[in-house]
């Protein structure tokens, strides 16, 4: 996948040994949802392709609006790895990282983030299914932590995320959540 310097800037190829791990990200949505939280799945992987970590959503279950997978893989990061570790590192993820999940990432040195779908598309799809938005504005990754190597959205798997929006935001009844 190409790097595009910034969040948002258009749809990116992956790469093949990055499907395997953007994937695995939206199952862990998928998982989330199922357990009656946000839709959001992250993954840790080291700068040789080694996974090191994952997560998912937590908001609801837990009862803590920052239990986003990002913040969980920062923390655990910052306590398990060094600093240039950190920095060869990836997050992927199923959805671009809110503001506080973005800063924690910058806070913390890890290196490039590869999402899935975009804020900008989670900020349309929750304005289709008419949710009210949310108490933090959707930036993207690049106007909060402008160093960071982003990449996405990924075509296609950018749809299955849509999709568990879709059906978590119909049987939950929840307000929105940026991951």
């Amino acid at each position: 996948m190409a790097a595009t310097g910034q969040a948002g800037a258009g749809p990116a190829e992956p790469a093949p040994e990055d499907l395997p791990h953007l994937r695995r990200c939206v199952e862990l949505a998928a998982e989330a949802a199922d357990a009656g939280d946000f839709p959001f799945g992250s993954v840790l992987v080291a700068g040789d392709g080694r996974v090191l970590a994952e997560d998912r959503n937590r908001e609801n279950s837990a009862g803590d609006a920052t239990r986003h997978p990002e913040i969980d893989l920062a923390r655990w990061a910052a306590a398990n790895m060094t600093a240039d570790e950190r920095a060869a590192a990836t997050v992927f993820t199923s959805g671009e990282h809110c503001p506080m999940c973005s800063a924690a990432h910058a806070w913390v040195g890890l290196g490039r983030i590869v999402y899935v779908s975009s804020s900008e598309q989670l900020t349309a799809w929750l304005a289709e299914l008419g949710v009210t938005p949310p108490p933090v504005m959707a930036l993207p990754i690049s106007q909060v932590a402008p160093g960071l190597v982003v990449q996405g959205p990924v075509p296609g798997l950018d749809e299955q995320v849509h999709e568990l929006h879709r059906r978590f935001l119909r049987f939950s009844g929840s307000g929105p959540a940026l991951s």
